[in-house]
């Protein structure tokens, strides 16, 4: 399976697998249980479950590097993580702006500030791989969440979920630091108040995250190719 947006593909995506799920239960292709899928970073599984809702176990996920100084245009010296979910994370905080949807121009503008700093630094992931996505974090507005999050993905685009990769990286992060045991459960929030609830399980001496969220089937639509069309296939 292949996750697109506006600049390429992702290695993985938690939110996307959800929906692929939900989806393929909606046109009756599968019945509550697991279903193994092949992704750009490796195979994970997903369990549908019978309320509907669905749970990723992502590929292994780890902490690369902790408590990164880089120098940002306009924000200054930012300190965060780097880490690995699926996809890699720079995972960091910022004093403003709030992270409310209201101020998604103005969170979008900081964390690609961030992103492009990184870049300019030389500040990468495991063998050079560069670091496509920045988290920011904070308090949460849920009661029943432990953080809430802002998700810059490659291109210009923001996640309205929680982000099961970023979620992942997240996670692995905090057990390195001895803040999430294993089996423990971490509660995030997204930028729209959406939840991902997540646990960490060793397997095999790699960290595995597990993500849980819902998707809803929102339309059922039909792409026409004209023949006679020269842009059938884009341009």
């Amino acid at each position: 399976m292949l996750f697109c947006n506006d600049v390429g593909y992702l290695g993985m995506c938690g939110h996307g697998t959800i929906g692929v799920v939900r989806t393929l239960q909606h046109l009756g292709r599968i019945a509550p249980g697991v279903v193994r899928i092949d992704t750009p970073a490796g195979t994970v599984a997903a369990t549908l479950h019978d309320d509907g809702s669905a749970s990723v176990e992502n590929v292994p996920s780890f902490l690369h590097a902790r408590d990164v100084a880089v120098d940002v245009d306009g924000l200054g010296r930012i300190i965060g993580d780097v880490a690995y979910g699926g996809n890699w994370f720079f995972l960091t905080s910022l004093p403003a702006p709030a992270l409310d949807v209201r101020n998604a121009a103005a969170l979008l503008d900081a964390a690609t500030r961030i992103r492009e700093a990184l870049g300019r630094s030389a500040i990468t992931g495991a063998h050079g791989a560069a670091i496509d996505h920045v988290e920011l974090f904070g308090p949460p507005l849920r009661a029943d969440a432990d953080a809430r999050s802002f998700v810059l993905c490659p291109g210009a685009a923001y996640d309205r979920s929680p982000c099961g990769t970023g979620t992942s990286a997240k996670m692995a992060a905090l057990h390195a630091r001895g803040r999430l045991p294993l089996h423990a459960t971490w509660r995030q929030e997204s930028i729209t108040g959406g939840l991902f609830t997540g646990t960490l399980a060793m397997h095999d001496g790699a960290l595995v995250p597990t993500t849980r969220g819902r998707a809803y089937v929102t339309a059922e639509t039909t792409l026409l190719f004209d023949r006679d069309d020269p842009y059938r296939f884009g341009f």
